[in-house]
């Protein structure tokens, strides 16, 4: 047994990793244009590509010098300029906007407790969140957002659609939703303050699993404290023949967390590489040091996204866990987020990160060992087949007689 905070890695310095985001102060403009040419300079410097979308980006220093009268007017311009790099990851945050991410990295959300993006122009539920008002109305990963309150999504950022469905506590948005061979349907969801909880070992619906087995349910990376708490779980059950780790819907959060917890159950080998805009490529190993060395699953599902699919491609490549479910998201980005004046701030993509093999999974996803489908039917009924499945592997891999009862 190990105590948590004793735990050596590679040290990821002064950095905080939000899906995949560094972030950074760089708090040195004091005038709107000034504002909108140290954007220019960070994205010249740090952006990922360095065609920037194949463009002269010089053309777009002094673009506005003569018409940026105000904060607002060079709100509207630097979303200009970023606009033309068509990378749905790279923003620009508002006051309004910064807050509201810095709220989420402290755990505390306002809205109805969805992870949205865009994927081949479509906004996409990522994942609902667990225990919000979103999740119990029904909205599932996958989801296409045809509109909000009765305007279409088609062209809209995800900036812009997470404002319209963002609110005060106690109102209420409607979504248009389009669902696989199904028939558009609206759902009015009433938006209250989502508290981001990240551990839980309450199985999804009523099932029995073997004693010898820990069932933990990690939602979201996003929690400071999620590392810990998964260390600590493990180190209380010492006794446990198995672990099934269940990442299905889950968006992702802090890298830093995937890292710490991959390490958990990695003897050395490598957990995640990032190559940057000049193809310098850093990578993180595990130390020689573990939690436990019991046997794993780990359920993943089309939302599980960034650190999820972090961990599951160290647990996977490493040949230390078995992955079961469906093929995950595939968002393989890292997104610096800089800190500017006047309480705004730019995500900026600046690497791109590869599976311990050197996969590249950005839009492709992690491929499950073993692929099992959640159905509509299957939801509708209860019936959980992919845990099952989970069941059964690891039943297998530990010689427990094999069992998941569905209790109704």
């Amino acid at each position: 047994m190990r105590n948590f905070m004793k735990k050596s890695i590679i040290s990821l310095g002064a950095f905080v990793l939000l899906f995949g985001c560094v972030v950074k102060n760089n708090v040195f403009a004091y005038t709107p244009v000034e504002l909108y040419d140290n954007v220019w300079r960070l994205i010249n410097t740090k952006y990922v590509d360095q065609t920037n979308n194949e463009q002269d980006w010089n053309k777009w220093r002094h673009k506005y010098d003569k018409v940026i009268m105000s904060n607002e007017d060079a709100y509207v311009a630097i979303n200009t300029m970023v606009a033309s790099l068509n990378d749905p990851y790279t923003k620009f945050l508002d006051p309004k906007e910064f807050a509201e991410e810095t709220s989420s990295i402290n755990g505390s959300l306002k809205g109805i407790g969805i992870q949205i993006g865009v994927k081949d122009g479509k906004l996409m539920v990522i994942a609902p969140i667990e225990d919000t008002p979103a999740e119990k109305a029904g909205l599932l990963a996958d989801d296409e957002i045809l509109e909000i309150d009765g305007v279409s999504t088609k062209g809209i950022t995800v900036d812009k659609a997470a404002d319209k469905i963002r609110g005060k506590e106690g109102t209420t948005v409607t979504l248009l939703i389009k669902r696989k061979d199904m028939e558009p349907k609206k759902y009015t969801i009433t938006r209250a303050e989502i508290e981001v909880k990240s551990i839980s070992q309450k199985l999804p619906i009523e099932m029995k699993i073997p004693d010898d087995f820990c069932y933990i349910r990690l939602s979201s990376f996003i929690s400071r404290n999620a590392a810990k708490e998964f260390g600590d779980i493990l180190n209380s059950t010492p006794n446990k023949k198995g672990y099934i780790i269940d990442l299905r819907s889950n968006p992702g959060g802090l890298l830093s967390n995937a890292i710490y917890i991959s390490d958990m159950f990695l003897d050395g080998g490598t957990i995640v590489s990032t190559v940057d805009r000049d193809g310098y490529k850093e990578t993180q190993r595990a130390s020689h040091t573990v939690y436990t060395n019991k046997p794993v699953v780990v359920l993943i599902n089309k939302g599980s996204a960034s650190a999820s699919e972090i961990f599951s491609g160290a647990m996977k490549d490493n040949g230390r866990a078995v992955i079961i479910g469906e093929q995950s998201f595939g968002k393989g980005l890292v997104q610096e987020i800089n800190k500017l004046p006047y309480e705004a701030g730019i995500n900026i993509t600046i690497q791109k990160y590869l599976t311990p093999n050197g996969t590249d999974i950005n839009k492709k996803g992690i491929t499950p060992d073993i692929v099992v489908e959640l159905t509509e039917e299957d939801v509708k009924n209860k019936n959980d087949v992919q845990l099952k499945k989970a069941i059964e592997v690891l039943s297998k891999m530990t010689g427990t007689n094999t069992f998941a009862i569905k209790s109704n």
